[in-house]
């Protein structure tokens, strides 16, 4: 499947005369939209082509394509079909998300009737918003290289053997045109990020260029197993990628990558069936910790015949390490010296990551010695200052999070009581593991999930719990179709959670009103579960605040194993602005001071709907500015796009709410 944009000046002089002119837009609109809707139907579900803003010299416009076609050809024939005269015609590929943008903006603006429809039609309505459950979910563009290019980075990698070898037999026998079906699948072995995403990169533009690929888009997922995603949603995945490439992400720790295999084989057998159901249609990367023989062993068993290439990163010594020091010195503009090479030593063999920290520790002392002697002196730390302060980028990402002053307090306190018993354990006292379970009550987009997510890294990498994986669950995962069925399965969702957070969303959906029913069998053995495993997995129970108040008193014990209540409180129209600008910088963009104003207005009008949104909103607001400023730069001159042009967000970009969504008057705790 693939999606396009389609850009261009609307030359046709029926839209100059609509300038200003409600009832005449209107009218072209619809007169557009009806067209549109003859020429699909004539496509027969092949594609879908639909408008998205059309003006005095402004054309926008995106499609859908099921099938192979010659596109450019279409967007002709489209145009014939809505006697629209344009120029200057671009055509790009783009992602899914963005497709969701242009769908969105669509059908706001009445070019199409209902953007949830076609969505449904081609089978990707279930990946808006929340992706699924459990699933992190990305993707980008291959970006265009020469095999010049490819084969030069190649050689910086240390799985440089194999990686070459590859790439010889991609461009041996150049195919004529673009065929179905992939002749292997690839699973890339290494430790280090870098040489992960260097790898899939070069085997991508590589596979594109020789048309092995059938387009330029990709999709990675972090993969763990035991996390409960159903083949349904592998599914929806792969058809949503056909023609291009899933890359599998499977980040474990190796020193618990046994148990995961073990905990997780019917995921792992779910996810290997829908791969060999699509195999000629989608290509399949997995990428694997270097040393991961168990779980490895697992998705051999369920692949069946599928061919893999396997790359794996080599161990390195002598000339070769000091040629990859050489490496990273020249990326970052430094000479190195003889105390870089004094930190090899002869009788080992170095992994990437280990090179890598090698560097940094020599890297930050050059800086902070030859450089900027001045702060010699800072060069060294304490060590017990170091262990004292809570470490991980995930602690760091939080308290980068605006507002959450309660969240944050609750994962100092959990830090505090980490340390304290470090404390214990060396003048040789033992304490018992208290519980630690929570729950976290507030509305919609107040990043709840978000922090149970970054509180499960932050206890990973403090020590507190051996995994830090979420586990995200409602009823429908926990409560069995018959009566005695809800108990093994909890069990066995606590079996998989062991080591990390269980984040039970809508908790008090458990609760169905009948004593004796399914949902008190969930709450019985949820409590004794969660004293069975108290110090092994820490349980996080979610929702609107009424109803979690009313869901803890449904079972005497449940209170006392909360050790902590959090309450995300809304976002202040102030916290909102704040999270706008953080989204901004992170895209290296920003805004006008009218701009800004224009966003506090809007967030001010919504503030009391029922659909408000919290940081939800803001984002929805951020990504139809950036689409109507992308639209705005294609009304200019060339000559007039600066740089600066095109990282500012101005006044007009900013989309106005629509009154209805302003009129409706949110509830307070449970929304029905």
């Amino acid at each position: 499947m693939q999606f396009y944009k389609f850009t261009g000046i609307n030359t046709d002089e029926s839209w100059t005369q609509a300038n200003g002119n409600r009832q005449v837009m209107h009218d072209n609109i619809s007169e557009l939209s009806l067209k549109s809707r003859t020429f699909n139907e004539k496509l027969g579900g092949k594609a879908f082509f639909f408008m998205t803003r059309a003006t005095d010299r402004t054309f926008v416009a995106g499609a859908i394509c099921a099938k192979a076609m010659d596109i450019s050809a279409q967007i002709q024939s489209y145009l014939d079909m809505l006697n629209l005269k344009v120029k200057d015609i671009q055509m790009e590929e783009i992602t899914l998300t963005t497709t969701f943008t242009l769908l969105r903006t669509a059908d706001r603006l009445d070019y199409i009737e209902d953007d949830d429809e076609i969505l449904e039609q081609f089978g990707l309505d279930k990946l808006t918003g929340r992706f699924c459950r459990n699933l992190d979910y990305g993707e980008n563009l291959i970006q265009s290289a020469n095999k010049t290019a490819i084969y030069k980075y190649a050689e910086s990698y240390l799985m440089k053997a194999p990686l070459v070898a590859e790439l010889d037999r991609i461009y041996m026998g150049r195919s004529k045109g673009r065929t179905n079906g992939h002749p292997v699948h690839y699973m890339v072995q290494t430790d280090d990020a870098d040489t992960r995403r260097g790898a899939c990169q070069l085997l991508l533009q590589a596979l594109y260029a020789n048309h092995r690929l059938c387009n330029k888009r990709y999709c990675f997922v972090d993969f763990f197993p035991g996390e409960g995603i159903s083949e349904a949603t592998y599914e929806q995945l792969y058809k949503a990628n056909a023609g291009g490439t899933v890359i599998v992400r499977y980040l474990t720790d190796t020193d618990a990558e046994d148990n995961y295999a073990d905990a997780g084989r019917d995921t792992i057998e779910s996810l290997c069936k829908i791969m060999k159901k699509y195999a000629h249609q989608v290509l399949t990367v997995f990428c694997l910790p270097r040393e991961c023989t168990k779980s490895k062993e697992a998705f051999y068993e369920n692949l069946g015949t599928t061919s893999i290439v396997e790359l794996k990163e080599d161990f390195v010594s002598g000339e070769p390490a000091k040629q990859f020091l050489k490496m990273l010195a020249r990326e970052a503009h430094v000479r190195t010296d003889k105390r870089l090479f004094a930190k090899l030593k002869p009788e080992n063999s170095y992994l990437a990551p280990e090179l890598r920290e090698l560097f940094d520790s020599w890297y930050n002392e050059k800086i902070k010695t030859d450089v900027y002697p001045q702060y010699k002196e800072f060069a060294t730390v304490k060590r017990a200052i170091q262990k004292a302060a809570p470490k991980g980028s995930a602690y760091d990402e939080l308290m980068d999070m605006i507002g959450l002053s309660e969240a944050k307090k609750i994962i100092e306190q959990a830090l505090n009581y980490y340390k304290a018993q470090k404390l214990f354990a060396n003048k040789g006292m033992t304490m018992d593991r208290p519980a630690m379970h929570m729950v976290f009550t507030g509305n919609p987009g107040t990043a709840k999930t978000s922090t149970a997510r970054l509180f499960a890294r932050i206890m990973k990498e403090n020590n507190l719990l051996s995994k830090g994986r979420l586990i995200e669950v409602g009823r429908g995962d926990l409560v069995g179709k018959y009566v005695g069925w809800t108990a093994p399965i909890i069990q066995k969702k606590f079996k998989e959670a062991e080591g990390s957070v269980l984040f039970i969303d809508e908790a008090y959906s458990l609760v169905d009103g009948r004593d004796g029913s399914f949902g008190d069998e969930a709450i019985n053995t949820i409590v004794q579960e969660m004293e069975n495993h108290r110090d092994e997995v820490i349980v996080i129970f979610a929702g609107y605040p009424e109803p979690m108040k009313t869901f803890l008193d449904r079972n005497p014990g449940m209170r006392s194993r909360i050790a902590f209540c959090v309450e995300f409180a809304d976002y202040s129209v102030e916290e909102l602005c704040e999270i706008t600008k953080l989204m901004l910088s992170r895209k290296q963009m920003t805004i006008t001071e009218a701009g800004m104003k224009k966003l506090k207005k809007n967030f001010e009008s919504i503030k009391d709907s029922r659909d408000y949104g919290n940081g939800r909103f803001a984002r929805k607001m951020l990504e139809e500015a950036e689409m109507n400023l992308a639209e705005r730069i294609c009304q200019m001159d060339e000559t007039e796009i600066t740089t600066e042009v095109l990282t500012t967000i101005e006044e007009s970009d900013i989309p106005d709410v629509p009154l209805e969504e302003r009129r409706q008057i949110k509830k307070i705790g449970f929304a029905y």
